[in-house]
């Protein structure tokens, strides 16, 4: 009997406990300092850009910067389970298209195995090294017209987003 009454005594203080762990999970919310998980699709325009569907969650640290400071601002206070539509204006985002961003540039820079047409997206390296994408905007005899702005510069962008993790 007094096995019996051990046994079950164990099982009440382990459910209890872990129903203890699973209510301040529950009650965890973001903060600076958190590390997040979450599932997002990002649209613009009603056209699906990226999306985590299919592959890990996106992690990031609440407050460091690691995400765009819009859609940062916009996940504080939520808890996991939480589902959110996020609408991020371009200033929150990637920033206004800057029109001194598009450069002419000589076609004698590009590398001789592109043959550069308007719409094309190249990729560029800065002084350290650093590659990231361009567009070439125009075309001309001599010069090519490059956009160095983000792709996503100017654009509004729409995340539908759900949190899975707080740590």
């Amino acid at each position: 009997m007094k096995l019996l009454y051990t046994i079950l005594l164990s099982v009440l203080v382990f459910n209890f406990g872990f129903n203890a762990a699973m209510v301040e999970a529950k009650n965890v919310i973001i903060e600076k300092g958190k590390q997040i998980s979450l599932d997002y699709t990002l649209t613009i325009e009603g056209k699906v850009i990226d999306s985590s569907e299919d592959r890990t969650p996106l992690k990031y640290t609440q407050g460091k910067g690691e995400i765009i400071p819009g859609l940062e601002k916009e996940l504080e206070g939520l808890k996991v389970g939480d589902e959110k539509t996020v609408v991020v204006p371009p200033e929150e985002a990637y920033g206004l298209s800057d029109p001194n961003a598009f450069q002419e540039v000589p076609r004698s820079s590009l590398p001789p195995e592109i043959k550069p047409q308007a719409g094309m997206n190249i990729q560029a390296k800065d002084a350290t090294g650093n590659v990231f994408p361009v567009e070439i905007t125009e075309v001309k005899e001599d010069t090519v017209v490059i956009n160095f702005n983000h792709p996503l510069a100017g654009k509004t962008l729409k995340f539908d987003i759900k949190i899975v993790s707080i740590e």
